[in-house]
């Protein structure tokens, strides 16, 4: 974990300025903070898909992938991505929940999920991100958080080790354009 730490640490800043990324997060949880293990993720907002795939092929992943291996990458569609004033972020909070394959009204969905993130945004959340999973028919959703949170209904926390947010004002945009 200390290695992942470090990693964090020394390469998180590359992220603050990287185009085509709205925003970036290195999170952990840890065994010494109480849970039963130590887990690293990282999740991305991408703005740009060519910018996606320009990381997947250059150094920086590379450098993943021969410290690591390779990892497994879960792509979501963006359902609602919104973001707030920016301010410290001290937690992510992640949780699933499976769609009804047959039934289930995406446009309600969407309109649902719009609703929820805005609630998020007005409770001090400083991004809130529906995402779905079209592998295996899931509504992902996370939010980036000031404090960091109790675990409940099914959520992951996860302490926030670099939050990199180079497209936040593009992302911000978007949400004003909506709310107009």
């Amino acid at each position: 974990m200390s290695k992942i730490e470090e990693r964090a640490t020394q390469r998180g800043p590359l992220w603050d300025t990287m185009p085509g990324v709205g925003f970036k997060v290195f999170a952990a949880r840890r065994r010494s903070h109480g849970t039963a293990d130590n887990v690293y993720t990282s999740i991305y907002v991408w703005l740009e898909t060519a910018a996606a795939l320009k990381f997947l092929s250059d150094d920086r992943f590379g450098a993943v992938v021969s410290g690591f291996g390779r990892p497994l990458i879960e792509t979501w569609l963006p359902v609602d991505v919104r973001v707030n004033a920016i301010g410290g972020a001290k937690a992510t909070s992640i949780v699933r929940s499976a769609i009804d394959v047959h039934g289930a009204d995406i446009a309600a969905l969407r309109a649902n999920e719009n609703e929820r993130n805005a609630v998020l945004l007005r409770e001090g959340a400083l991004a809130a991100v529906s995402g779905l999973d079209v592998h295996r028919w899931q509504l992902v959703r996370y939010a980036v958080l000031p404090e960091v949170k109790a675990e409940q209904n099914g959520e992951i926390a996860y302490d926030m080790l670099h939050f990199a947010r180079p497209g936040w004002a593009a992302l911000a945009a978007t949400d004003a354009k909506r709310a107009a």
